[in-house]
């Protein structure tokens, strides 16, 4: 087996089924397998998989586990040479197996790759190819210089905005909604963090990746479609603001606090769970007409 594809689906049954189709649609000479790790949903997802998928391998959970845990899940079973995230709201291309595996095999210092994800506007999903979230790094985001000063690699550490989006090279950080490691760096650096809940984890990865030694990679010669955001117009649960407000404040508490002066770390935690206040007020302030 070549590579574990895995999705974790939680109640969007078309999306899901819709990303394996196109996975189905592959012209690649690799071989394959797909889990679909539900975790728990009150649609018709896990139904219509054993019945018109009975290729797909399914987990079904008794409770929202996490994206996280039901990622580990799979990947505790998966018997690829390469594992594959994939997120249940894309749609990966004909060739993106093919190209994507043939460069990992080719480049053996690489532990992990992304290809160009496009949102349907047809612009870059800029999670793809991103740099750790420093202490500044996260400031010059969050401050808006970054946006000011759009070519300025000093200013745009986060999202890399002054790089080529059509060359290839080596980044810090690629976004769970396709990533491809090879098996043996899941084998040295284990699985993905379960602390994390659904935000967080792969920048987490990536980071024990590249502590590890290994070269995490953007290449951008083949692409997916992310149907980032499709219900934004929906207002956004209390959790969801909450998880990822939160994993800011577990990532730099695991990888950067003993890095920075208390007064330094402080004023971090200050600012992600003022900035949670205020995504939380914005959201309830949107929708309550």
């Amino acid at each position: 087996m070549d590579v574990s594809i895995i999705i974790v689906n939680y109640n969007t049954c078309k999306l899901t089924l819709q990303a394996i189709d196109s996975v189905y649609q592959s012209i690649t000479k690799f071989k394959y397998e797909i889990f679909v790790v539900d975790n728990a949903s009150t649609d018709s997802t896990v139904e219509e998989l054993v019945q018109g998928y009975p290729n797909v391998k399914v987990i079904a959970n008794q409770e929202n586990v996490g994206f996280s845990k039901a990622n580990n899940q799979a990947m505790k079973e998966a018997a690829g040479r390469y594992v594959l995230l994939l997120n249940s709201d894309t749609v990966v291309e004909k060739d993106t197996l093919d190209t994507m595996i043939t460069f990992m095999d080719k480049e053996k210092q690489v532990g992990a790759s992304g290809c160009k994800v496009v949102l349907p506007d047809g612009s870059l999903d800029k999670a793809c190819r991103r740099g750790f979230p420093t202490p500044a790094a996260s400031f010059y985001y969050m401050s808006g210089l970054s946006k000011l000063f759009p070519k300025s690699a000093y200013f745009n550490q986060y999202h890399q905005g002054h790089l080529d989006v059509d060359k290839d090279y080596s980044i810090d950080c690629l976004v769970g909604a396709f990533m491809l490691v090879r098996k043996e760096v899941v084998e040295q650096v284990g699985m993905l963090d379960e602390e994390f809940f659904m935000y967080g984890e792969d920048i987490d990865w990536c980071y024990r990746i590249k502590e590890a030694g290994w070269d995490i990679y953007y290449y951008p010669h083949t692409s997916i479609i992310h149907y980032k955001g499709a219900s934004s117009k929906k207002k956004k649960p209390v959790k969801i603001i909450y998880e990822f407000h939160r994993a800011m404040y577990l990532f730099h508490r695991k990888h950067y606090q003993k890095k920075y002066f208390f007064a330094i770390n402080f004023v971090i935690y200050l600012g992600i769970w003022t900035k949670f206040l205020v995504e939380y007020m914005r959201n309830n302030f949107r929708y309550s007409n």
